[in-house]
């Protein structure tokens, strides 16, 4: 098997935008979830919305909603894209917030990063 290298380095080692214009726009979906952990009582609060500095969880969702629109902002070499949707959801358990993420476009190239 031929080995690759990284698609965001020419072949000197430069930086570059990969080429995605030769590519059909096609549906796609990325879909992320990881667990915080906490003290019980700080999940406690967080459930039952007790946190002194207001809505943690809502709060959490803009700024992850926010976090996607504006991805290409903070990671060098990611393609603006048209997000067509972005949904933040949230599970808690006993000593720890699940966070679910998924963001959907139509493009020329995934959302893996958003």
């Amino acid at each position: 098997m031929p080995e690759r290298g990284l698609a965001h380095l020419d072949p000197l080692g430069g930086a570059r935008v990969v080429d995605v214009v030769p590519k059909e726009p096609t549906h796609r979906r990325a879909l992320a979830r990881c667990r915080v952990f906490m003290a019980p009582e700080t999940t406690g609060k967080v459930a039952s919305n007790a946190i002194t500095k207001g809505d943690v969880l809502g709060t959490a969702r803009i700024a992850g909603i926010q976090a996607a629109k504006r991805t290409p902002d903070l990671i060098p070499m990611c393609h603006p894209l048209l997000v067509g949707s972005v949904h933040v959801n949230f599970n808690l358990g006993d000593d720890y917030v699940e966070v679910e993420a998924q963001v959907e476009t139509v493009d020329r190239t995934g959302v893996e990063m958003e």
